[in-house]
């Protein structure tokens, strides 16, 4: 098990992101789905926790079979995806990610939102803390993003907000910027295979880390879309763009309540003592790519030979960089 938090600023209020963050991932789903690809949501309705309150329940899957190498699809199931669980009582969310693949492979993410910029250091203290972590700071507006990824329309450095005049973020920007929140995400992952264990749980850490960074970009480049959305209106919106990103991906589109309060099995509704987090990729990870550069065999070899993550881990594929953000331990 690997333990990190994440703290990223935006120029923001609590109050406005609420709406923000449930738009965002809705049309970055839609985005990032196409015909047997993507994210598809299995459940989105209204429950009631006897401790939380009120709150939102969604579970999607994430397809992700033809983003595999040859040799991996060989041995997957043909329909292999991850399942995303979330409990929304925003400002305190839950999400977990589990794959069919992999039981012993799993992703908790608990995040919590606070009008401040990222200064709350016992934030975790209910939920983690004697339990040793890291504190990572991402800065939307100055750390690097994979190159695919890249938009000029969606960087903070260049983006000015004409509803909001918020924009244009420089160096250092987080420590005079007003408004100004933090989501602070703890983030665990578990891959409880022998040998491999170290290697993937660092590596999806990068992948989350990267994922955190382009979602929270988003929401704020795309703040003049939903600034004047109210609650209902973003419903609606999530409704219609989840109806039409099940389409696309050729799934039946299934009943999304967005009024009421249900009280949802208790199987479902005992989530672990998120709410939509920020998107999952569906881009395969690097270690089961076949790199550009090896000349491919022409036929399958006799024995299927797994990959040597040692070797792998050292690749460096053309259009991708990684983040080497420093991490500060946690202070007690």
């Amino acid at each position: 098990m690997l333990l990190k938090e994440y703290r990223i600023c935006m120029p923001l209020t609590v109050d406005e992101y609420k709406i923000g963050q449930l738009y965002m991932i809705s049309k970055h789903s839609h985005e990032q789905s196409d015909r047997g690809e993507g994210v598809e949501v299995v459940q989105n309705e209204p429950f009631e926790d006897p401790h939380h309150g009120n709150g939102q329940f969604t579970e999607k899957r994430v397809y992700l079979n033809s983003k595999l190498p040859s040799w991996a699809r060989a041995v997957v199931p043909k329909i292999f995806y991850v399942t995303e669980k979330a409990w929304n009582y925003y400002p305190y969310t839950i999400t977990e990610y589990t794959c069919s693949f992999l039981p012993k492979f799993s992703i908790h993410i608990e995040t919590k939102y606070e009008d401040n910029k990222g200064s709350n250091d016992s934030i975790f203290d209910s939920e983690a803390k004697d339990l040793e972590r890291e504190v990572c700071f991402i800065d939307i507006a100055c750390d690097e993003i994979p190159e695919r990824y890249y938009k000029e329309s969606e960087d903070p450095k260049h983006f000015k907000s004409e509803k909001t005049g918020r924009g244009q973020l420089r160096e250092g920007w987080r420590d005079n910027h007003q408004p100004i929140m933090c989501s602070y995400k703890l983030v665990t992952v578990k891959f409880e295979v022998w040998g491999l264990q170290t290697r993937v749980e660092q590596f999806v850490h990068k992948v989350v880390r990267d994922i955190l960074l382009i979602g929270h970009r988003q929401a704020f480049a795309w703040v003049d879309e939903w600034y004047d959305m109210t609650m209902d209106e973003v419903r609606e919106f999530e409704r219609a763009t989840q109806e039409a990103t099940n389409k696309k991906i050729g799934v039946f589109p299934p009943a999304i309540s967005i009024s009421g309060i249900a009280l949802l099995p208790s199987s479902v509704r005992s989530a672990p003592s998120s709410a939509p987090s920020t998107p999952l990729s569906t881009d395969a990870p690097e270690f089961l790519s076949i790199p550009k550069d090896r000349p491919r065999k022409k036929s399958a070899p006799e024995t299927l030979t797994l990959p040597d993550p040692e070797k792998k881990a050292t690749l460096n594929l053309p259009g991708v960089y990684a983040s080497e953000k420093p991490c500060r331990p946690k202070s007690e």
